[in-house]
């Protein structure tokens, strides 16, 4: 079983803010296979199933807020005896400009709080990150910055961004982080 967890904030409030950057992208996936994503009180979270060749997969958005991100995935990952090492994260990167992307598995939370509350709450930190850069304020705090909304030349390179998982998610959900981002590189390279 492999979570496919897509980080942000639940509302209407929230929806177009760089914080929900995990969020838009879980969507657009989801609308690209098909998927509709349902609403799970139990677990706190909306849920859509896609099933694979290889088995089922589930696209997760949880709705805790980002700091609790954790209290929705674990007990889920839990549920589905999913492992750490099969669940793939999308998330908003202060540290990236924005529209770059970096894969990563394991590491620690380099000071995100949705990683955070997923570090705290999950067996081990080995899952995959796809980070998604939102570039830093030039000045002022973050926390307006992460929930404001992207200007629009931001939200173009986060189209570009998405275009160009979209095209490698199949080698990400196996496992080829270094060639999914080869290709990643490359792509954004020509926009």
């Amino acid at each position: 079983m492999q979570l496919i967890v897509g980080l942000g904030n639940p509302g209407s409030k929230y929806e177009k803010t760089r914080h929900n950057i995990g969020f838009r992208f879980l969507d657009l996936l989801a609308e690209s296979k098909g998927l509709r994503f349902d609403a799970a009180p139990r677990f706190r979270a909306d849920v859509a199933t896609w099933n694979q060749p290889s088995g089922k997969v589930l696209l997760i958005k949880p709705q805790t807020f980002m700091n609790n991100s954790g209290e929705a995935v674990a007990p889920l990952a839990r549920y589905y005896e999913a492992v750490p090492e099969n669940i793939i994260v999308v998330y908003d990167d202060l540290d990236l400009p924005a529209g770059k992307i970096r894969l990563k598995k394991g590491g620690s939370h380099g000071g995100h709080n949705g990683l955070k509350s997923l570090n705290q709450y999950l067996a081990n930190h080995e899952y995959v990150r796809v980070k998604i850069g939102i570039g830093r304020p030039e000045h002022g705090e973050i926390t307006p910055w992460v929930l404001g909304k992207a200007s629009e030349t931001d939200r173009a390179k986060e189209a570009c961004a998405f275009d160009a998982l979209l095209a490698e998610w199949s080698l990400i959900m196996a496992g080829d982080l270094p060639k999914a981002a080869n290709h990643i590189h490359l792509a954004l390279q020509e926009k």
